[in-house]
C-alpha cells in the first residue's frame, strides 16, 4: 500500500527535507497589506523576518482554501496514493484543519474510495513536524496505514513544545494569546516560557531574562522521563544557538535546528526560540 503524508506549512518542515521524505505541504498565506505570499514558497524565512522588522504593516495570515487541499489530494491520488494521512496545525489556532476536511469532503465520488485520515495535531511547528517526518519515513519503509497513524498519534502525545518569546506583542496583535492572556499586563518585563495544552497556548513560567528562560527550559527537559529526541526551532540563529547550548548541558544526543516559518513568525515574532522534546514510550 502506498501511504502518503500531507501537512501544512505551519509544520515548519524545510521544503527540501519534505521533498526527500515524500511529504506534501499545502502552504498558508502571509499578507503584508495587500501583498500576498505563499508561506515558504514566495517568501522565505530570511525575507520574512527582514520585512517584519522594517515594515510599518502588521502581517496577517490566511489558511489554505478547501480547493487548495482538494487539489493536493487529487495530485497524490494521481501519483498512486492508496491512503493519505493529513496532519495539521491545532484547529483552535487556525481554520486550516477544517479547510483540509472540507477539501477532502469535496473530492469526486470516485476518489473518495481512497482513505484520507485527518489529524488535528493540537500543536504547531515541530510539535507536529517531528511526528510527521517520522510518519513519512515509516510510509517509505512500507508500514501499513493504520500502524503509521497509530504511531503518529502516539508520538504526538509524547511531544512537548516549549518556547520563549522575546515579546508577547506579536501574539497579542494576532489574537493567538490563548492561555497566556494573563501575562499581557507584564509583557514588557518578562521572557515567557509558553507551551501547548489541549490545542491552545499556555503560560508555563515567567522568567525575567532570556538566559534564565533557557536555563529553566533545560531544567524542565532534564526532569522529563527518558528522552527519544529533540530539536530546536528558532526565528533567530543566535538565540537558537543559545537555547541549544543550554540544552546540551542536560542532553547528550543530537539537537538539530530548524527555522520558524513566516506564518509562525507572524505570531511569535523575532527573537523566538523553542524546543520540541519527544519522550520515550
Amino acid at each position: 500500500m502506498a501511504v502518503r503524508i500531507l501537512t501544512d506549512s505551519t509544520a515548519d518542515i524545510p521544503l527540501e527535507q519534505a521533498q526527500a521524505l515524500g511529504i506534501s505541504i499545502v502552504p498558508l498565506t502571509v499578507f503584508f497589506g495587500e501583498e500576498a505570499f505563499l508561506d515558504g514558497i514566495q517568501l522565505d524565512n530570511a525575507g520574512f523576518y527582514a520585512r517584519l522588522q522594517t515594515s510599518k504593516l502588521t502581517p496577517r495570515t490566511s489558511q489554505p482554501t478547501p480547493a487548495a487541499f482538494q487539489e493536493a489530494y487529487v495530485q497524490l491520488i494521481h501519483e498512486g496514493a492508496d491512503a493519505i494521512l493529513s496532519v495539521h496545525v491545532s484547529s483552535k489556532l487556525s481554520g486550516t484543519y477544517q479547510s483540509a476536511c472540507n477539501g477532502r469532503d469535496s473530492l469526486p465520488d470516485e476518489m473518495k474510495k481512497i482513505p484520507i485520515e485527518m489529524v488535528d495535531s493540537e500543536t504547531v511547528s515541530l510539535g507536529m513536524g517531528i511526528a510527521i517526518m517520522q510518519a513519512a519515513r515509516e510510509a517509505r519503509e512500507g508500514l501499513g496505514f493504520a500502524e503509521i497513524k497509530t504511531n503518529l498519534l502516539d508520538r504526538l502525545s509524547r511531544t512537548r513544545l516549549l518556547f520563549v518569546l522575546d515579546t508577547l506583542e506579536y501574539l497579542k496583535r494576532g489574537g493567538r494569546v490563548g492561555g497566556a492572556q494573563a501575562l499581557l499586563g507584564n509583557m514588557l518585563s518578562i521572557k515567557p516560557i509558553l507551551s501547548f495544552k489541549n490545542g491552545v497556548i499556555i503560560a508555563v513560567e515567567q522568567p525575567r531574562t532570556r538566559s534564565k528562560a533557557y536555563g529553566r527550559i533545560a531544567q524542565l527537559v532534564s526532569e522529563m522521563k527518558r528522552l527519544e529526541q529533540m530539536a530546536v526551532i528558532e526565528s533567530d540563529a543566535e538565540v537558537g544557538q543559545q537555547l541549544a547550548q543550554a540544552l546540551r548541558e542536560v542532553y547528550a544526543g543530537d539537537i538539530p535546528t530548524y527555522a520558524f516559518g513566516a506564518v509562525i513568525g507572524t505570531y511569535a515574532g523575532p527573537g523566538t526560540a523553542g524546543v520540541a522534546v519527544v519522550t520515550a514510550s
